[in-house]
């Protein structure tokens, strides 16, 4: 188990009420926090390079006064180009300390991707889905040493 994860219920793999789901974007906040601990400072395209990893990308995409919308990716070489996975898009609500995926949609197997509610699959269920895989993600980025801070070796490409 990765250090700092709160109880087992963020890891339940089942759908959550509400209040579990407000508290999962508030650990998502700080994880967030702690990987750009000078967000508040930090702008444009940022490439955190750890020995042994992928190389993780942070884009900052807007900025305001209560909020900051990020892009959190990985970038793969390919043949046809480049292979954005996991590729999310984060909203940071600084004045509640909470971070939530958005920009994602839930599917069926089998299926193009629709909205959440079209295919069946509820807002909530969809949305503790993609924030706790942000969760996870987040975790792992940590423990592999990602970090994005002005005072440690970053790259902007």
């Amino acid at each position: 188990m990765f250090p700092g994860y709160p109880g087992v219920g963020l890891l339940s793999s089942r759908g959550a009420d509400f209040a579990a789901l407000m508290e999962l974007y508030e650990t998502n906040y700080l994880r967030l926090r702690r990987l750009c601990p000078d967000l508040d400072r930090v702008e444009g395209v940022w490439v955190s390079k750890v020995p042994g990893a992928s190389d993780l990308h942070l884009t900052v995409l807007e900025r305001t006064p209560y909020t900051t919308r990020l892009h959190l990716t990985y970038a793969f070489a390919t043949e046809s180009g480049v292979r954005r996975q996991p590729d999310l898009m984060i909203r940071m609500f600084h004045d509640a300390r909470q971070a939530e995926v958005v920009g994602r949609h839930c599917r069926r197997r089998g299926e193009d991707i629709t909205l959440d509610a079209v295919a069946g699959v509820p807002g909530l269920t969809c949305r503790w889905r993609h924030n706790r895989f942000l969760f996870k993600w987040l975790g792992f980025c940590l423990v592999q040493g990602h970090r994005f801070a002005l005072d440690e070796p970053v790259t902007s490409p």
